[in-house]
């Protein structure tokens, strides 16, 4: 029994001591991972938690570099919101969600069929187009801004929404069919054929089997066009008025009480309420855009 008993520790033994060591090493990959993604978190995250740190404090103690909120005050709000100094914050939040719904709505709009042709039809120069498409998004805005300030000059457009959605557009297609394209040619062609064998135009088989499938797709595709055209600044600066001029024009161009001293609380305000719906956003549907970002990238 003895003997029994100590050739079975001994041949635990090398079998403990692996999982031991497979253990060490799955926890030393969890905790390099945890601490990459605390920095990511840290730098990211650390310039907006200082602007609301900001826009909370009393405008006496603006340059305070104390790390966490004191003096918390709610007068930058009233001051970002009121149009006292001249500024119509307001009514750049409204331009903002007006650009950006028509811009995501036009994009998607264009992207799904462009995507769809993409990733299941064959014809003549297919993998040029997608090129060019990916080009496109490569093309950098300033070297667009002259061209189109003069185009839209000619068109008498400057101060128009049509002269921001347009341009937009352009920048947000690639990136709509490029998501879109990939889910398309990883959904399962059965799908699409069964529905035709069961009589449906090719047309209806793509309202009635494709669109609903891709739903996440979409979901991602319409939030990340929303989120770029939000955010897009240089154009909007120099094709808009103040009648149609979006958020990030509207901060740039903030004004206080007093001509020569800039409000930075004010701003640091508005920017806090610019940027917190949009961070919302992001954590309410993080798996929905997680979901589509990565559903086209399994194979079935």
């Amino acid at each position: 029994m003895g003997s029994t008993g100590s050739a079975t520790h001994t041949a635990d033994s090398p079998v403990s001591d692996a999982r031991r060591v497979a253990r060490k090493k799955q926890r030393a990959r969890m905790a390099r991972t945890y601490l990459g993604v605390g920095l990511i978190l840290i730098w990211g995250l650390t310039p907006f938690y200082w602007m609301t740190v900001t826009a909370f404090r009393d405008v006496r103690h603006t340059f305070d570099t104390t790390p966490w909120p004191t003096h918390v005050t709610l007068d930058n709000f009233r001051n970002a919101l009121s149009t006292r100094a001249g500024n119509d914050f307001l009514g750049a939040i409204i331009n903002s969600l007006i650009i950006g719904a028509a811009t995501t709505a036009i994009a998607l709009a264009l992207g799904i069929f462009a995507a769809y042709a993409l990733a299941r039809l064959d014809f003549r120069g297919k993998y040029v187009v997608t090129g060019i498409i990916l080009g496109a998004s490569m093309f950098p805005t300033v070297a667009l801004v002259t061209p189109l300030f003069q185009l839209f000059t000619d068109l008498n457009w400057i101060g128009t929404y049509q002269a921001l959605v347009i341009p937009n557009i352009s920048f947000v297609l690639p990136l709509t069919v490029y998501i879109l394209t990939s889910f398309f040619g990883d959904l399962p062609w059965e799908l699409e054929d069964a529905a035709r064998v069961d009589g449906a135009t090719r047309s209806q088989a793509f309202r009635i089997v494709i669109l609903p499938l891709a739903a996440p797709a979409l979901f991602t595709t319409a939030i990340l066009a929303f989120i770029f055209t939000w955010n897009e600044f240089l154009l909007a600066s120099l094709l808009s008025t103040r009648a149609t001029e979006p958020v990030t024009v509207a901060i740039a161009r903030f004004g206080g009480d007093n001509p020569f001293v800039q409000p930075y609380a004010s701003i640091m305000a508005a920017g806090t309420l610019v940027t917190i719906p949009l961070v919302i956003m992001v954590l309410v549907f993080q798996r929905r855009i997680v979901s589509g970002l990565t559903s086209g990238g399994v194979k079935s």
